[in-house]
């Protein structure tokens, strides 16, 4: 998981609030050579994050893109999330597009805020996407008002990796996994902590990211419909996750941790019986080679008192963005024949990088119907890739760090015996007082 760190996120929201919105005439050094009309050739320069996952990922796309467009250079330059937010607040902010790139890869959770506070920055993308193509969910963090924008890239579908010889010895099976909610979860762990000793999970309590997956699981947010009203108070979907949340909590099931280091070297070490979260840990996973043969994915829990939720729900992901610079046409070009079309190329992008995509169309093809022998046999990126199309479509709006800034101390006091109403009126009225 690319940990999501709240101290860098005040800065998108009060800088968004500043656009000066007049960029659509700016033109940009970013490498682009290839002004219409020249003979020399166009060059795109692509900013992203994670040289293991994003960049490799980019990288693969161009390679397969030379063999067919020879005289497009694509140059991937390395930047760490924070310096991409940065960068492209200060750069917009000032109403200037000088120095950035053509394409930018944007988090889902933060781009709504880009999109909105700088809605001439952008180039438009409705020719090149067709939303039909993608999972439902994609499409609402990268649009605006019917419009796209964004290239949908991975998935964060999540599941429950769960370790089968700690179930068994509990007196469950894979199958008993296939249909619970989180109240079934939590005794099936006090089943599996008192015939093991072993937790049944980690929980960072400064790390919202299971309240996330619990309420986007219902179709609900923080915030209601439009993206910007905070909805915490009458919210039944984020009420119940934060019941749930305690109910781990005071049961003895949980491993409190507090890093990423510690998260991972729980499931390595064998601490833990299950892990709820995005795809994208699987190669965390797997990277405990004599482990293979004890894990499965079920289906990810769903919260039994809420209506309409259902076994699917989404963590972390981000999406491709054409900057509105010269070049912005080569650079539309590249990702329509990449990204936003090419299901074979995802099939390459699952083998070597792990990618699990998010176009319908890739999820038909051998990569991803292969068995994976780590996991007995089961055709794990398969089901997540059908589990993909179940995310219920949530607006993650402008304001979700914003919002959990405030919830992470709502969620210490309900855990240190505040009442769970009183705690979501409380932030309700911080919510109300900062964000609207």
């Amino acid at each position: 998981m690319k940990k999501l760190l709240s101290v860098m996120l005040a800065s998108v929201v009060l800088l968004s609030a500043c656009s000066t919105g007049g960029t659509k005439n700016e033109t940009s050094n970013s490498g682009n050579s290839g002004a219409e009309g020249s003979s020399k050739p166009k060059e795109i320069t692509v900013w992203a994050w994670d040289p293991a996952f994003n960049i490799a990922a980019m990288n693969v796309a161009k390679d397969a893109y030379a063999k067919v467009n020879p005289d497009v250079t694509v140059n991937v330059v390395e930047n760490a999330q924070a310096d991409i937010v940065q960068k492209l607040n200060t750069g917009l902010n000032s109403g200037s597009t000088k120095g950035l790139p053509n394409i930018v890869l944007i988090e889902d959770y933060r781009a709504q805020s880009f999109l909105q506070a700088y809605p001439d920055s952008f180039y438009e993308l409705t020719d090149v996407v067709k939303a039909a193509d993608f999972a439902d969910y994609k499409i609402g963090p990268t649009s605006v008002d019917g419009k796209q924008y964004g290239v949908p890239f991975d998935s964060g579908v999540t599941g429950m990796y769960v370790r089968t010889d700690y179930l068994e010895q509990a007196g469950y099976s894979l199958d008993a996994l296939q249909d619970i909610d989180w109240k079934q979860y939590i005794e099936i762990g006090k089943a599996v902590k008192e015939k093991t000793g072993k937790s049944m999970l980690t929980l960072d309590p400064n790390d919202l990211g299971l309240i996330r997956v619990m309420i986007q699981s219902a179709g609900a947010w923080y915030t209601g419909d439009d993206g910007q009203t905070p909805t915490i108070e009458s919210n039944p979907a984020l009420k119940e996750a934060l019941v749930m949340y305690k109910e781990m909590m005071d049961s003895g099931i949980v491993k409190v941790i507090s890093d990423w280091s510690q998260f991972v070297g729980a499931f390595n070490g064998g601490e833990v019986a299950s892990v709820p979260t995005g795809n994208w840990i699987t190669p965390s996973i797997k990277a405990e080679a004599s482990q293979s043969g004890k894990w499965a994915v079920a289906p990810l829990p769903k919260l039994g008192g809420t209506e309409g939720s259902v076994h699917a729900s989404n963590l972390g992901g981000s999406s491709w963005y054409v900057m509105n610079v010269d070049g912005k046409e080569a650079a539309a070009e590249f990702l329509s024949k990449t990204f936003a079309s090419d299901a074979e190329l995802y099939q390459t992008l699952n083998t070597k990088v792990g990618v699990i995509g998010t176009l319908k169309a890739a999820a038909s093809g051998e990569a991803y119907s292969a068995a994976d022998e780590f996991f007995k046999g089961q055709k794990v990126v398969s089901d997540f890739a059908a589990w993909t199309e179940q995310i219920p479509n949530v607006n993650y709006g402008m304001n979700t760090y914003a919002i959990e800034d405030i919830m992470v101390v709502a969620v210490q006091s309900y855990l240190g015996g505040k009442d769970v109403d009183t705690v979501l009126k409380d932030a309700q009225k911080q919510a109300d007082t900062q964000i609207r």
